[in-house]
């Protein structure tokens, strides 16, 4: 696994951002979660959950959070993209 840089967080950061422009709200609540791990209130498969349910159909920032996980942890999705209702 490559070394994680501050650049790597800050440009998902942004695209975290600009995904959700129009709510700010969802955004905010990705911050939250990230505060919440870094204080270790939630484990890795707890935030794994959070950040899923709240990007739920931006495969994209889904797969992207994978950067940030811990060795043995992976998120993945159903190549079609179809997931539970």
């Amino acid at each position: 696994m490559r070394e994680l840089k501050v650049e790597d967080a800050l440009l998902y950061l942004d695209q975290v951002k600009v995904e959700f422009g129009d709510r700010p709200h969802i955004y905010n609540e990705f911050l939250d979660i990230m505060k919440t791990f870094k204080t270790q209130q939630i484990d890795t498969p707890g935030v794994i959950r959070r950040v899923s349910t709240l990007f739920q159909g931006n495969r994209r920032l889904v797969l992207g959070f994978n950067t940030f996980l811990p060795e043995g942890y992976k998120i993945e999705l159903p190549l079609d993209g179809d997931g539970p209702p």
